[in-house]
């Protein structure tokens, strides 16, 4: 195998791998002049990779001292790693503030002369830290609620058994009622210890699926609960190809949150003044968890209700969680559960008069 000289300046080959991470990376001299970039933060700050690989990282950076600093201390071997907080400038279309950042400068090989510079968006940080918490909530909710499911699911149908053969042998139909009680209400136990099991089935992704005709079948029940007083209005992006799923999965998670929307929006309902938004859009470089992804689906489902109420914001995704009176609190943890599932997100914005639920997914 041959070994590369000491000193010998890489091709731009040998920093590929760079192009995977969900970071902006740079290499770059101790003066600040780029060696490399990968595609990240080209997109980030607007330019092509020939272009930035021609000037100096110091231009893009706030405080371009700052960097310098960590750089030429670095090129010293006084310290092999530097960490800060700055700002990007981009050269982006409508893109009038810089980009606060965390700056990561680190030695890459004994000669000094190549370093390489990690920024991490700290927006990004924040909701990939959110996310993981998130994640980790959920399922530790979900075990709990699917054990403690299992441990209800067998003592109801003996209850049930039970309450039949009693009734069989009641000697007054009247008695009957009673027994009937107890099968329905071990039958509307049974539904709802179904719908906590069901999050756990797996995806059945075996076709390709038009997020807009999962919107259209989602807006036609609707239409057909509530045919007065609620428009359901469309804004889709035509261009969003097909991708990989679950319809009926898809369908589900959309209609749950939909219906969500219209117990919100019972009271402007009568009053005819009650809408909801289906608004599809392609978002590009796009990180969910800790993977980035070159494309990516936003499906905003956005309503003029009263908004939620701030004491139910960050627990809205768990079980048995209502802001309603009766409701069995379900219908967003099997949202969040089946977007999961497709490598998705879900996340919600509300205020009173706006309240948006975003969906993100991954697209080929």
């Amino acid at each position: 195998m041959a070994v590369r000289p000491a000193g010998a300046v890489p091709s731009e080959r040998h920093w590929e791998a760079f192009d995977q991470l969900a970071t902006m990376v740079a290499v770059v001299r101790p003066d600040g002049q780029c060696l490399f970039v990968n595609s990240v933060l080209e997109s980030v700050i607007g330019l092509s990779r020939r272009t930035l690989t021609s000037r100096s990282l110091l231009e893009w950076c706030r405080e371009p001292a700052q960097l310098l600093e960590a750089l030429q201390a670095l090129a010293a071997n006084q310290f092999s790693t530097r960490r800060f907080e700055s700002a990007l400038r981009r050269a982006v279309v409508g893109a009038t503030e810089p980009l606060p950042v965390h700056f990561i400068v680190s030695q890459i090989d004994h000669s000094h002369e190549r370093l390489l510079v990690e920024m991490i968006e700290i927006e990004q940080q924040t909701r990939q830290d959110r996310e993981e918490r998130v994640a980790g909530q959920s399922q530790v909710t979900r075990e709990l609620i699917r054990n403690l499911a299992h441990e209800i699911k067998n003592p109801l149908g003996g209850i049930r058994g039970a309450a039949q053969l009693l009734a069989l042998e009641l000697p007054s139909p009247e008695l009957g009622e009673y027994t009937q009680v107890i099968i329905h209400e071990a039958d509307r136990l049974q539904a709802l210890v179904d719908r906590l099991l069901a999050p756990h089935r797996k995806p059945h992704i075996v076709s390709d699926v038009n997020i807009h005709e999962v919107c259209e079948r989602v807006r036609s029940l609707v239409l057909a609960e509530h045919p007065r007083g609620l428009q359901v209005l469309r804004d889709y992006d035509a261009s969003i190809p097909e991708f990989r799923g679950d319809r009926e999965q898809l369908i589900q998670a959309v209609l749950n949150i939909v219906h969500n929307a219209c117990q919100a929006l019972a009271e402007q309902i009568d009053n005819g003044d009650a809408r909801i938004v289906l608004r599809t859009r392609v978002s590009r470089q796009v990180t969910i968890g800790k993977q980035r992804f070159r494309l990516a689906l936003e499906l905003h489902i956005q309503d003029n209700g009263p908004g939620v109420p701030e004491s139910l914001r960050d627990r809205i995704f768990y079980p048995l969680v209502s802001g309603r009176e009766g409701g069995s609190g379900l219908g967003l943890t099997l949202a969040q559960t089946f977007v999961q599932q497709h490598q998705g997100t879900i996340e919600c914005d509300s205020e009173p008069g706006r309240t948006v639920f975003k969906i993100v997914i991954p697209l080929p």
